[in-house]
């Protein structure tokens, strides 16, 4: 039989309670909590805001934007965990321990991606064994940001119990409540507010000014009673060189992006913008030099051998009826330019979804210059959308010649338009004896990507026959750095003839690109579809 507690007797001095006791604070107990919890709150939010800058970043200078997405997420709760770990030995000092680790956290985050852009920009061509410098910085800081973020929780679930006291499962409850909610609105604001309004690398900056200006007042403000006066003023000067820091970088980010810009591209950038979708740099196309294109950091067009690429894009899918034509991507216009070539075409319609392209490439004098004004000629209409979103609602047998100039499959953003569902759609809409043409990307360097979609394209019901074009210019060798080949899958019902019509412009060595993509054939690669994109190397 359990007896009933029976009260201490008189006079008995209660055991004292382990751990600090409760703070002395200048606020009232509820307030005080009240005030941790939106400390929690902002620095969840900022944590977010750090992650996802690094996978966006990362995803612009580096692609594949699933890998830089698992590698950042998994790298950061990794060390999350592992920085819980650590800070408990910083409990007894909790106060003072949060104030270092947020400052610490504000300058590292803040700073993060303006460090992975110069590294891009200044090493990116180094080679060798820093051939993955980008990569090495993006797992370094995703570390370093994690060890931080998860530092904080002990360090918080310490300080919300110094408050008041309150049974774990509660605090926690609390704690985390707050965390997820700030990370809510960290994800929200960042694609809604901070990256329109600011860019990516002002935006981050400011996050770490707000990190360390709510670190420091939640500790200097609520808790400098458990700080001695050498570690307030510390503490005060330590966020202030933080602050000086991310404030003066803020205000160098535009001669900073200037400068990386000018290491990236060469001095003669001509425009540089931003849109909804991509980075487009154009540099030179004046005073006779020549034009190149960049979408995302990488060279799209160079104005020296473009022409080769889309002569033998276009023209071998041109050859019979040809006066419907639907060209998806493209937004430079360059293959429109070579599809109005052709007698006979009576409406080209071009499905982009980048609008501020196509209206760089109808404005802009050189890049229209070398697309012949393309976008001028009252046969080509112009569509916003998504091409695979497009595809679904388009009219069937529409299409007498479909062209696709989207992409490298080798980007993870773009695998769906080289599917088995999206080329099962493009074939609905191809007239009888219509054609499908697609860009499959370099055939020497990624010959299992291009005999993937050339898989894929037949998967999808179609006949297909795999080509490239190589070389280039004589007057590209010393400085572009497109691929030395291009791969093409020209595609039908029943099997193309790979030529060009009578009197158009003709593509030299078709048949020996027939022979060099065949003698990379890989057999017996499944399709890719969107469930199971296949276009990994």
């Amino acid at each position: 039989m359990i007896e009933p507690h029976a009260p201490a007797p008189p006079g008995t001095v209660p055991s004292p309670r382990s751990g600090p006791g409760p703070a002395r604070l200048p606020v009232r107990p509820a307030t005080g909590r009240f005030l941790v919890l939106a400390g929690v709150f902002v620095c969840a939010a900022c944590g977010l805001v750090y992650e996802l800058e690094l996978v966006a970043l990362a995803s612009y200078l580096i692609g594949d934007s699933i890998t830089q997405a698992s590698v950042v997420l998994s790298v950061m709760v990794f060390a999350m965990g592992i920085g819980s770990l650590l800070a408990k030995r910083l409990r007894c000092r909790a106060a003072a321990g949060f104030g270092a680790v947020e400052a610490l956290l504000a300058l590292v985050g803040g700073c993060s991606a303006m460090s992975l852009y110069a590294v891009f920009a200044w090493t990116g061509d180094w080679g060798g064994a820093w051939a993955g410098g980008s990569s090495y910085v993006l797992v370094a800081f995703s570390l370093a940001i994690g060890l931080l973020i998860g530092a904080e929780v002990p360090l918080l679930m310490e300080l919300i119990q110094r408050v008041r006291r309150q049974d774990a499962g509660g605090a926690v409850a609390d704690l985390f409540a707050a965390d997820y909610v700030g990370a809510l609105a960290g994800g929200l604001a960042f694609p809604f507010l901070l990256l329109p309004l600011l860019g990516q690398l002002t935006a981050t900056l400011i996050t770490g000014t707000v990190n360390a200006l709510a670190g420091s007042a939640l500790v200097l403000g609520l808790f400098r009673q458990d700080l001695t006066r050498r570690g307030r003023w510390l503490l005060v000067v330590v966020n202030l060189l933080v602050l000086a820091l991310l404030a003066s970088a803020a205000v160098l980010v535009d001669d900073f992006e200037r400068f990386a810009r000018h290491a990236m591209y060469g001095r003669d950038v001509r425009v540089a913008i931003h849109t909804e979708v991509q980075d487009i740099v154009l540099t030179g196309g004046t005073d006779g030099r020549r034009l190149d294109l960049y979408l995302d950091g990488r060279l799209r067009v160079s104005g020296s051998d473009e022409r080769r690429y889309h002569e033998a894009l276009v023209h071998p899918a041109m050859n019979g009826p040809h006066a419907r034509v639907l060209v998806l991507g493209g937004g430079d216009g360059l293959a429109v330019r070579e599809v109005l070539r052709h007698p006979g075409v009576r409406h080209v319609d071009v499905v982009e979804l980048d609008t501020e392209f196509v209206e760089l490439a109808r404005t802009d004098p050189a890049l229209s210059a070398l697309n012949g004004h393309a976008y001028r000629d009252p046969r080509v209409r112009v569509v916003a959308a998504d091409a695979f979103g497009w595809l679904r609602e388009a009219p069937l047998a529409a299409y007498d010649v479909v062209v696709s100039d989207l992409p490298d499959p080798a980007n993870t953003s773009s695998t769906k338009l080289y599917s088995q569902e999206f080329y099962g759609l493009a074939r609905g809409i191809l007239a009888d004896g219509g054609r499908l043409v697609v860009h499959a990307g370099p055939v020497a360097s990624r010959p299992r990507a291009f005999w993937t979609v050339d898989a894929t394209v037949r998967a999808a019901g179609l006949r297909t026959v795999p080509y490239s074009v190589g070389g280039r210019d004589p007057e590209a060798a010393g400085g572009s750095r497109i691929p030395h080949d291009w791969g093409y899958v020209l595609a039908s019902r029943t099997r193309p003839h790979l030529g060009t019509a009578a009197g158009a412009p003709g593509v030299p060595s078709l048949q020996a690109g027939v022979r060099a993509a065949e003698r990379t054939r890989l057999g017996g690669l499944p399709p890719s579809t969107l469930v199971h994109p296949r276009y990994a190397d």
